[in-house]
């Protein structure tokens, strides 16, 4: 089904890097655009600086950023200004998402403008190709996955919150993001279910050949069951049966997500940090 060819390894360079971003910025985007089709008032947005996809979801979401600054094209003091107002004009703080593949000018226009980094990630990927044969893993007979019909989104949203019921205000934001994403272009959404009842919920994001996995969770009681390995599976048959090269999905470094993504063979790609800018002091 799946699997990473030692004959044609996946060289992490500039190239890789600019495929897993847009990858990501065009999954961002669709969301946006779903956002403002189902909550016109707030205003949400996005825009293409040069290469650099900057997204508004509203004041104080974690989707209002930036992804591939210096990536895509030279990066200025003029670029990041303009970039910089897209954002202080809605009233929402100014976030980027950079790869340390971008050009190296990037650091020294940081520094200069008063950014300081807040966040890492491991930007994970797992070359996908059809030489391998299907996963010998047995599901027990009491899990189903399927793939949620239009129409489902709610359900989906809804076990994708309760698998954060441990931490309330998360699950409120993931029922809120869920009923979104679900809806969004290009985003396909998963349900694995125990007996009949819905209990984890994943979702893939295909842009350009290129799978973007997220929104896992399994509900408490039903953890360690194999639902996640099963929705990891389903989700790669579909994304080689739709074309793609290469799977992709982000994890904080050293975290259960990143082990467990090592574990199906994912490797780091590499690791990327999020800029946030310093507010002028009063």
């Amino acid at each position: 089904m799946v699997s990473v060819s030692a004959e044609s390894p996946q060289v992490t360079d500039v190239a890789l890097s600019q495929r897993l971003e847009r990858a990501e910025a065009k999954a961002s985007a669709a969301y946006v655009e779903s956002r403002a089709h189902t909550a016109p008032s707030l205003g949400a947005e996005w825009r293409d600086f040069d290469g650099t996809y900057a997204m508004f979801d509203g004041v104080g979401s974690p989707l209002s950023q930036t992804f591939g600054f210096g990536l895509f094209s030279p990066p200025t003091s003029v670029q990041l200004e303009t970039i910089e107002s897209f954002f202080r004009d809605r009233g929402a703080e100014v976030f980027h998402e950079v790869s340390p593949l971008a050009d190296p000018a990037v650091l020294g226009l940081m520094a200069e403008r008063g950014y300081h980094p807040i966040e890492l990630t491991s930007v994970m990927r797992l070359r996908l190709t059809t030489d391998r044969s299907p996963s010998q893993r047995q599901l027990a007979p009491q899990l189903v996955v399927r793939r949620v019909e239009a129409g489902g989104e709610g359900v989906w949203a809804e076990t994708a919150s309760r698998g954060w019921s441990e931490t309330p205000e998360a699950a409120a934001f993931i029922r809120d993001f869920g009923t979104v994403s679900a809806r969004a272009r290009g985003t396909v959404c998963f349900i694995a279910a125990w007996e009949g009842h819905p209990v984890a919920a994943a979702a893939i994001a295909i842009h350009d050949g290129v799978a973007l996995l997220a929104g896992a969770s399994t509900i408490l009681a039903a953890r360690r069951r194999g639902a996640q390995r099963a929705l990891l599976d389903a989700r790669l048959r579909f994304a080689v049966e739709r074309g793609c090269t290469v799977a992709t999905m982000g994890a904080a470094p050293g975290s259960r997500s990143q082990r467990n993504a090592e574990r199906s063979g994912f490797r780091i790609a590499y690791t990327r940090i999020k800029w946030q800018l310093t507010p002028p002091a009063v």
